[in-house]
Formats: C-alpha cells, structure tokens, sequence
C-alpha cells in the first residue's frame, strides 16, 4: 500500500543545517574524503574484479592449473593496472579468471567479495555485469549461473549499506543465438535481480547491430539496455548502440567526441555515459589521463559517471577514478561532487527508489564537504504558496535533486 507523504510545513520551520550557497565548501580534495563519499559503480565486471587470492584459492580448490601459484605472479599473467597492447589484448586476461568462476560456490563468492570491497569504499549502489553463457564450463545452466550471482549479492546486501544490481552481457563476437538466449534469461529474472541488458566484447569486425533481435526482446519487455560502444571504435559504433539496439546508457563513449552532432544527441537526451578512465588508458584507448575527453563531456553538460570497469585487472576503485579526475584532469570538489550525483541519477533503479536514494546522497555531501551539490534547491528557499510546489516539500523532503 502506498504510503502518503506528511502535509506540507512551512519554510521558516524546515531544518537550516545544510547551507544553502552549493559554492561555499573549502574542504581540500584527497583520498580518504572521496573514499567517504557515498559513491556508484555502474560498469563493473564480474570477471574482471575478483580477489587475487581468491583466484589462488578457487584455483587450488578446483584443481585449475593458473599461469602463477602466487599473487605477484598472477598479477604480472594478467596484467595487472598495465598498459596492454589493445583491447583484445586486454580481454585474454578473462581466460583466467573465467577459469575459476565455472562453480556455483565460486560465482556466489566472487559476488559477495565484490560488493564487500564496493562497500568498504563507500560505493552506496553497485551494478555488476556479466555474460553467463562464460560459466558453463562444467555443465551449469544459466539460470543456476545467475542464481548463484544474485544469492552473492544479496548476502552482501544484507551485511552492508549496498545496494546491487545485475546487468547480463551478451558477447559481440559469439553467435547472436547467444546472445538472444542471454535476453530471454534477462527477461525471466526482471524484477528479480537483473536490472538490464548489456552487449560487451571487442567492437572491431563484430558490429552491434548483429544482435539486434537480443535488444528488441529486451525493449519489448520494458527492460534497460546499456551498451559497450565508443571504447575500442568510433562514432558509429556509438550510433549502432543508440539506434539499432536502443541502449539507455552509453559504456565508455570514449570516442564520441569525434562526432559533434551525435555528443549533442546524446547530450540533449540526457543518455549518460559509463565513464572509466583508467581503463581506456591500460586499453590504449586514450594516450593518456590528461588526454581523456570526460572533462570535455563534462564542461558540456553530458551526464558522465566515473566506474571501474575491472577492478582487479585495472587495479582501481571508484575512489581511484575520483582522485584521477581531480589530478590528472582539474575537477574540483564541487564538479566531482556533481559527477557522484550524475551517477546516482543514472543507474538502473526504479523512480521513487532513486529519488529517495539522492536525498540520502545530497544530504550526506553535504555533511561530509559542507555544501550542496551545486544545482541543488533547499525546500525553504521556495515559495510554499505556489500550488504546483507546495506537496513537494516536507521535513524530510529537504532537497530537489532532479538537476539536469
């Protein structure tokens, strides 16, 4: 039953303890504040975020022979945080962790670890994404794949302040049979887990539109797509993306800018883009951090969030990207403030879940940096007398943060 929100009160009685100029933080920027700061991670791969020493355990448990029987040797087999020739060269790291994730036990426990070292950085929502028809190895079917991913995730849930979501991958250079399976598996765990559907894996020679059949069973069944394009090709791997397969979101878009009439489109739309900057850097992607053009997107008013993508390959956290950001590309506090905001304002979550999850994001920025997000609107700065506005706002309602 849905519960109605308390009557209205006054502006001159609602709390004053969040300061009402979004520009007066002085707090400097390092590490440990954006490490508490309430944080997203929307494009994160299973695969490629697991624990070295879980690869070692699982390893040894499962008898799998691994290119190193120590962590140091394993991070050298599976480049660890360095550059790789290309994406492709990038990718060949999953053939090992892949390797150790062919159990229900190993997939439980490599989702469960995942979302622990999410939340011991203060990611607050945390969208994992992967391709479950990798991790039928020894016989498991996909839906006991994805059980044993969402059993993991939801323990973690239940012992942290996280919340968690899964978005299943189709493969761009697997039959497109695979991929339509992948959907239909998509479709029976809506409202169950699974918040969208992905196409992931090298863009060159394996075009999206291939798989165009996977993305309208998805969008006839009222589901969000995001779609890996922009990373490894250029705009018209993104258009692809966008047209052909309907995506919602945008995963990395690196390469937009060398279309100025589609970063518009997608900037008019409000089509965010899953940012990761390290990454595209250890992929090649971009020469380098000072070189990345998320501070262009940013400056234009694109909706950019900043993710992992692969923790344990890139050897990153949501932390990390934050603090690349702030070195390598000059945001300040009160725009990586707003790049937080942009990712809460992207993920997958139903409306009223959303709305109420940036209530608790604005208001915890704002105790923890000592001003708004800038664009935020404190509810007795408005007329409460203005009919459209007046239910709007209430003691606990302090903040609009529907900022574009």
């Amino acid at each position: 039953m849905t519960q109605r929100l308390p009557a209205a009160t006054p502006p001159s009685v609602l709390p004053t303890t969040l300061p009402v100029d979004a520009t007066s933080s002085t707090k400097k920027v390092t590490r440990e504040l954006l490490r508490t700061l309430p944080k997203t991670d929307l494009h994160c791969h299973l695969d490629g975020s697991l624990r070295l020493s879980t690869i070692l355990d699982l390893g040894q448990r499962q008898k799998v022979k691994l290119p190193a029987d120590d962590e140091d040797g394993l991070a050298r087999a599976i480049h660890k945080g360095e550059r790789c020739e290309d994406l492709v060269h990038y990718l060949k790291a999953f053939d090992v962790t892949c390797s150790v994730l062919q159990t229900e036990e190993a997939l439980e426990r490599a989702a469960f670890e995942l979302a622990e070292d999410a939340a011991a950085e203060n990611v607050w929502h945390l969208e994992v994404r992967y391709a479950p028809v990798l991790h039928t190895r020894r016989g498991l079917s996909l839906a006991r794949i994805n059980d044993a991913v969402l059993s993991g995730l939801r323990r973690a849930s239940r012992k942290y302040d996280i919340t968690t979501g899964v978005i299943l991958c189709g493969i761009r250079n697997m039959d497109p049979r695979d991929s339509y399976r992948l959907a239909e598996l998509a479709v029976v765990y809506k409202g169950r887990g699974v918040v969208a559907f992905d196409l992931a894996g090298g863009e060159r020679g394996n075009p999206a539109k291939d798989h165009v059949k996977a993305f309208e069973l998805i969008r006839q069944n009222n589901m969000a797509t995001t779609v890996h394009a922009g990373e490894a090709y250029g705009p018209a791997s993104i258009k692809q993306a966008l047209h052909d397969c309907g995506a919602h979101r945008i995963g990395h878009g690196t390469r937009l800018a060398e279309d100025g009439d589609l970063l518009a489109y997608i900037c008019d739309h409000r089509i965010p883009l899953e940012v990761c900057l390290l990454s595209n850097v250890q992929t090649g992607v971009v020469a380098d951090l000072s070189r990345h053009p998320l501070r262009l997107y940013f400056d234009l008013g694109v909706r950019v969030s900043v993710n992992t993508d692969n923790r344990l390959i890139t050897d990153t956290k949501v932390t990390d990207e934050l603090w690349r950001a702030h070195t390598e590309l000059a945001f300040t506090l009160e725009e990586l403030k707003i790049l937080i905001v942009q990712g809460f304002k992207s993920a997958f979550l139903p409306y009223r879940e959303k709305r109420e999850l940036l209530r608790r994001v604005n208001d915890t920025l704002a105790e923890l940096t000592g001003s708004l997000p800038r664009g935020a609107v404190l509810a007795r700065e408005v007329d409460i007398d203005d009919e459209l506005l007046r239910d709007a706002f209430t003691p606990e309602i302090r903040v609009d943060t529907d900022r574009v």
